[in-house]
């Protein structure tokens, strides 16, 4: 911590981030790495990314202390750790540990191709659940789609995020026509089966490329449509997390849908991401960045980071805007921002 930090005082009560919409920001997505072990085709390109310096990285203790404003004077209850792929990032385990220290509700979304090897290290650590991406349980689309060989890896790891008590375990797929959107009720069953959550997600345009298109987006009313007809589902009430959920009426668990594009949940949205390289953004297509790193590295104090943070809260918009004329897609790729 630097030395102009040292003299702040953090408020006995911490201040809510209130944007001017009157949503109060309560969660948190940090972005440990830009760098992945996968090239999901509707994530990143398969090459021509530069990777970030390592130097441009954040160290774990400035993400320790930046962290700590956020939750101590802020009042942010949940972190969830991201990346590109976070377990690429080095010693992981030693950043868990301290954020575990906050009272916070520590996550991590992974694409679980190493998740066997260092989910008993996060369990131990101080982690608390994981979600894992899985698109497709067919190893020739699962390749397709990935460009990586791995689902026997990811299954793996599935299996041991429950054996480590990291649960609930939760399963992302982003459904897209043409792509995947027959695997529907394959993938709500392996969740039935496996003991682990679902969450079908509707495919957004956030590849940096022209190939999202809105007609190509399965909606949630498809989703549903095709698992209810396998497996009777009855609606949960929805709270601040982006996914609506929906239990199945034999008690066999629950599904949830993210309908980013048909349904936006905007109006409820309470999530704040930090990239790898230290800017605050308000929202996943936001066109503008706070940089928090410069404030770090320049000596700032947690009075500073405090003013960048809440000024980046007072500029966020009403919503993400896809599907309008004025939608404008952000700069940075997915792994680059973190999800």
């Amino acid at each position: 911590m630097t030395a102009g930090a040292v003299d702040d005082q953090t408020p006995a009560v911490p201040r809510p981030l209130v944007d001017s919409f009157g949503r109060v920001h309560r969660d948190l997505r940090i972005s440990v790495t830009d760098r992945c072990n996968f090239r999901c085709t509707y994530c990143m390109p398969e090459d021509g990314l530069t990777w970030l310096p390592r130097s441009e990285v954040l160290t774990f203790e400035e993400l320790e202390r930046l962290a700590r404003v956020l939750v101590e004077r802020h009042g942010i209850r949940s972190i969830r750790l991201t990346g590109g792929e976070p377990t690429v990032r080095a010693h992981l385990p030693v950043l868990v540990g301290k954020l575990a220290a906050l009272p916070v509700d520590l996550a991590l979304t992974t694409n679980g191709a190493t998740l066997a090897a260092v989910a008993p290290a996060l369990a131990a650590a101080g982690l608390r659940r994981v979600n894992v991406s899985l698109d497709s349980l067919r190893p020739d689309r699962f390749e397709a789609l990935t460009r990586r060989d791995e689902l026997a890896a990811v299954l793996e790891g599935i299996d041991a995020a429950l054996a480590a008590g990291l649960t609930p375990v939760k399963v992302n797929v982003v459904v897209m026509r043409g792509v995947n959107e027959d695997e529907v009720v394959d993938l709500a069953a392996f969740g039935r089966d496996r003991g682990v959550t679902v969450r079908f997600i509707e495919w957004m345009p956030l590849d940096g490329s022209d190939a999202w298109r809105d007609d190509q987006v399965v909606t949630q009313a498809e989703i549903l449509e095709r698992i209810a007809a396998a497996f009777p589902l009855e609606p949960i009430l929805r709270g601040h997390e982006p996914a609506e959920r929906f239990r199945y009426l034999d008690g066999q668990g629950e599904v949830g849908v993210i309908p980013s594009v048909t349904r936006p949940f905007c109006e409820q949205c309470d999530r704040l991401r930090l990239t790898a390289d230290g800017q605050l953004r308000s929202c996943l297509f936001s066109l503008e960045d706070h940089d928090l790193r410069e404030i770090l590295r320049a000596g700032g104090s947690d009075d500073d980071l405090s003013a960048a943070i809440e000024a980046c809260v007072t500029a966020k918009w009403a919503g993400h805007a896809i599907g309008q004329v004025h939608f404008v897609r952000p700069g940075r790729s997915m792994s680059q921002i973190g999800g």
